[in-house]
């Protein structure tokens, strides 16, 4: 008997938010849980078949909306997933499913405004469950390239509004690699590097002096793979 072969896509999506036990940034993505077999009752990542009337990226972006309500600023193709067990399917072995995999990366008000119920919740990246099918290796190698890209890309300003702090992009990058990065060294690498534009604008309040704010250098496309607006 011929293979039967589903083409889905599936998108692991990146926040940061305050972790829960610290009050400091964590990496979080959220889940869904399946409602049908095989692994009815577990968590997943967001996603389904392909439509035949939609591109990858369309359909990527509409299960998010579907299942989430995110509508995310970064989404980035980020592999294809094949292995011919992967779709665990032991009532038809002869089927298989290829998940073509995407990423996105939201600002953390974007997060707050998504769908959270008893079937889609958020997760602490570093403390993901077991979930269905091969959707934790396809988280863990979401996490090496996103923290491969914060190395010599503009991904990291992805997860902030239009206007940032020096600081809060020095954080951005600390959570995602998790290391201390020095604040001197750090800055003079940003102020070179023509990817972010200093403004006029400062942010006010706090114990420190005001910080000035910077925007997003739009003129300069990321590395790899276009400029920062979403698809």
């Amino acid at each position: 008997m011929a293979a039967s072969i589903t083409l889905a896509v599936s998108t692991v999506i990146f926040a940061l938010r305050p972790h829960p036990d610290t009050g400091h940034l964590a990496l979080w993505l959220p889940l869904v849980r399946r409602i049908r077999s095989p692994h009815k009752g577990q968590w997943a990542l967001p996603g389904g078949p392909l439509r035949a009337d939609e591109d990858l990226a369309a359909s990527a972006a509409r299960n998010l909306r579907d299942t989430t309500a995110l509508t995310p600023r970064y989404l980035e193709q980020l592999f294809a997933f094949g292995r011919p067990d992967r779709s665990d399917n032991r009532v038809a072995p002869e089927n298989r499913t290829v998940s073509i995999v995407y990423w996105a990366l939201v600002h953390a008000d974007v997060a707050s405004a998504g769908v959270e119920s008893d079937n889609v919740h958020w997760f602490l990246a570093e403390d993901v469950p077991t979930l269905a099918f091969d959707h934790n290796q396809i988280i863990e190698y979401a996490l090496w390239r996103l923290r491969n890209k914060m190395e010599y890309s503009r991904i990291a300003t992805a997860f902030l509004g239009e206007t940032f702090t020096l600081s809060e992009l020095r954080e951005v990058h600390e959570v995602v690699l998790e290391r201390t990065l020095d604040p001197a060294n750090f800055r003079r690498q940003i102020e070179t590097s023509g990817d972010v534009i200093a403004t006029d604008e400062f942010r006010m309040g706090g114990r420190h002096r005001p910080a000035r704010l910077y925007r997003h250098n739009h003129s300069i496309e990321l590395a790899d793979n276009g400029p920062l607006t979403g698809r």
